[in-house]
């Protein structure tokens, strides 16, 4: 089997390692027949092993962050409020993202919609790498996907049958929507505007994940999931693409997941950290839509013997699910759980490097325990629960289980913990805290510190969405950096039509669209300048507007709600 279908084959699992030489001789030495190996970028490669080689329980052979993460879309009046119409009327001309370049990887494009239309008919769209694509030729850097350009796209337009010469769609719809609503060609008559209308497109359409690795963190619904490790290589191909260009580039993530440590140390999260760091790129993230989704708990544990019992409700016909708990040093948690029909399991003691499997005398459910003590990237303690077939007696309601997860404490302090459950979409039945925080609901990787993490408000009353995920980090550092418009917001829909969707995404789109014009304004300078997303954070705070009532920085609202035309205005001293 070539390297090509080992990509997408399912009979091999993907584990990202850091591009040191020791460790991927490591694992090809264990596995010399029966791996292969793809450098992502300058940080990270994945290494491809036989699941039939591996445990059961992947954490046992592999550490945390060498098991991709999940990642799904996050969507389900604005550009007055938010400084953009203003900035686009500057000085007559204006800013219109004209130079700059979107990168977005997603869930494809309808590279035939109006929206990514230039006048004359051709394509506003750069290039194309369809990873869920075998049929044509994969870009340069990767033996996988089918890449389109421009020159791809222009043809396939005036065909008359695009999709036969290239069949790149968009059946979800998700990134021809954020990637219409950033940088959309107007539509008067629909009503329609993009906030940089003469930016440029480059787009990844991302392949699904694998089943095995589905299976593993138990993904029970057919909503699109993606993997980290197709992320980072999508990620490295559009800032390849555009530094081809010479032209800066916003990179838009509108994907998330509950999964990792919330404070930027998964592989995606360091890697966007490397690029907000870089002057001319910058990346955007989506926060989520997890603020009322009652999937976060916050706790502590008073005693040192008496556990802190934290609630869950299971709703019938949940397959099963995972949970996090994350705690920091010295502080060692360990577990214990009560099922709904009152048995009990005693604390689990710590053991390093094995699952603990946990079974009941009434129940069918499987409980599969891993205490990881000190993570590698954080420092800090991860317990990671898996719970299979959570069946139950109820006592509520006969369509939901009330479980308990015990936690005790070893020492003194820090007393406190999060525990996250599964983003909305990943499971057909749903998992809620009965007493759920709505705060550090930021979804991973917005809560990495040099990236753009915009909350959502509604332009219409200037009131917060309660769906928005909420700050700060689970290390307390400052996220959101402010919000924007995500509610009934008009972008592409399906065959040429326009639709209004609420969500993070909405907002993260939004807010790229106003990096796009800022890394134009700054272009144009003499001499140019190429900010870092840092620079741009800063100047977007700068412009912000604020409301005499809230203590910024907040939960909710960052540093206020975002207003370009005032970040301009602040700027202009000539």
């Amino acid at each position: 089997m070539d390297l090509t279908d080992i990509i997408y084959s399912n009979d091999y699992i993907n584990i990202l390692i850091q591009n040191y030489v020791a460790q991927s001789e490591r694992y090809q030495m264990l596995f010399p027949e029966s791996s292969a190996l793809l450098t992502l970028n300058p940080q990270y490669s994945v290494l491809f092993l036989e699941r039939s080689l591996l445990p059961e329980n992947l954490f046992g052979a592999v550490p945390f962050t060498g098991l991709p993460k999940l990642f799904t879309p996050l969507s389900t009046l604005s550009l007055e409020v938010s400084g953009i119409v203003q900035t686009q009327n500057l000085y007559g001309g204006g800013y219109t993202g004209k130079n700059v370049i979107f990168g977005f990887l997603d869930t494809g494009i309808d590279y035939r919609h109006p929206a990514f239309l230039h006048a004359n008919g051709q394509s506003r769209i750069l290039a194309v790498w369809d990873q869920t694509d075998r049929t044509g030729t994969p870009p340069a850097q990767f033996p996988y996907g089918s890449l389109y350009t421009k020159s791809d796209l222009d043809a396939a337009l005036e065909s008359g049958d695009a999709l036969s010469l290239v069949p790149v769609t968009d059946p979800d719809g998700h990134g021809t929507y954020v990637a219409g609503v950033a940088g959309g060609t107007p539509d008067a008559s629909a009503g329609f505007l993009g906030v940089a209308p003469e930016a440029d497109f480059a787009v990844v359409k991302l392949k699904p994940a694998k089943q095995n690795l589905k299976d593993f963190y138990l993904v029970s619904s057919n909503a699109p999931v993606f993997e980290e490790d197709d992320l980072l290589s999508a990620m490295h191909f559009l800032n390849e693409t555009a530094a081809a260009e010479g032209k800066p580039l916003v990179l838009c993530l509108a994907l998330g997941t509950n999964q990792g440590s919330h404070s930027g140390t998964l592989p995606v999260s360091l890697t966007l950290a490397r690029y907000g760091n870089t002057p001319g790129v910058i990346p955007v993230c989506a926060t989520g839509n997890e603020g009322n989704a009652a999937h976060h708990y916050y706790g502590s544990v008073s005693e040192t013997y008496t556990p802190k019992n934290v609630e869950f409700l299971v709703s019938e016909g949940n397959r099963g699910f995972t949970l996090e708990l994350w705690g920091q040093a010295p502080q060692l948690f360990s577990v214990g759980f009560r099922s709904p029909g009152g048995e009990t399991i005693p604390r689990i003691p710590v053991s390093l490097n094995q699952e603990q499997r946990i079974t009941f005398v009434l129940e069918r459910t499987v409980i599969y325990v891993n205490y990881e003590v000190v993570q590698a990237t954080t420092g800090s303690q991860l317990i990671l629960i898996r719970m299979l077939d959570p069946t139950g007696i109820y006592i509520i309601d006969p369509v939901i289980r009330i479980w308990t997860l015990q936690v005790y404490r070893a020492f003194p302090s820090p007393p406190d913990f999060h525990i996250w459950l599964p983003i909305t979409g990943f499971s057909t039945s749903d998992v809620t805290f009965l007493e759920p925080d709505p705060y550090t609901t930021l979804t991973t990787p917005s809560a990495t510190v040099p990236v753009l993490s915009p909350s959502t408000y509604q332009a219409a009353n200037n009131s917060f969405s309660p769906e928005s995920g909420r700050g700060f980090t689970r290390l307390g550092e400052i996220k959101p950096d402010f919000a924007a418009p995500g509610v009934s917001v008009t972008g592409p829909g399906p065959a040429g039509s326009y639709v209004s969707f609420s969500g993070s995404s909405a907002s993260a789109a939004i807010t790229s669209g106003a990096a796009a014009l800022f890394l134009q304004w700054g272009i144009q300078r003499t001499p140019a300048r190429y900010f870092t997303a840092q620079e741009v954070k800063n100047y977007l705070i700068r412009g912000a507007d604020r409301t005499d009532t809230i203590t910024y920085p907040s939960r909710e609202w960052g540093y206020g709600r975002l207003q370009l035309y005032q970040s301009f205005t602040s700027l202009m001293t000539n």
